[in-house]
């Protein structure tokens, strides 16, 4: 019964269909927040990489040591995580069919790049690190051609 009368309601009262390009507002995905928690996991892989584990014995040092690689662990595990998220989000959100008639290696190259994200995680390689923000360019410069514009690539560090 309810059916029938929300039926009879759409009928008389037909809305227009809408369609839209992506999920929000155009001018919302951008390829930044991915740099910006690659630069993040890339510093703190560097930071793991400079560390020296103090002399045998010393515990309070040891604790000091396991401490502060525990913590640059956790922030470059997270930012590769979050980095892989927000590369998911463009690929699948922003991305559509005419993209990848202009590129046809698209998803391969955003399955290159997750798949990198999930090799910073597990890993600590600063040339993984630097390949995943290589291939951050790359999206980075596909993103802003879809949008006709030239915009500047730039890191942090």
């Amino acid at each position: 019964m309810l059916k029938d009368v929300i039926a009879k309601f759409a009928h008389q009262l037909p809305a227009e269909e809408a369609s839209a390009h992506c999920d929000g507002p155009c001018g919302v995905y951008d390829p930044s927040s991915a740099r910006i928690a690659a630069e993040a996991a890339v510093s703190m892989t560097k930071k793991i990489l400079a560390l020296n584990p103090p002399a045998d014995g010393d515990s309070q040092a040891w604790a000091s040591y396991l401490n502060t690689v525990s913590r640059y662990v956790a922030i470059k595990e997270e930012q590769a995580h979050l980095a892989k998220t927000e590369l998911l989000v463009l690929w699948t959100d922003y991305f559509k069919p005419v993209h990848l008639e202009q590129y046809p290696d698209l998803h391969t190259t955003f399955w290159n790049a997750a798949k990198l994200c999930s090799t910073v995680k597990v890993e600590v390689n600063l040339d993984h690190a630097n390949e995943l923000m290589e291939a951050i360019q790359e999206i980075h410069k596909i993103f802003w051609a879809t949008k006709n514009r030239d915009v500047e690539y730039y890191t942090a560090s």
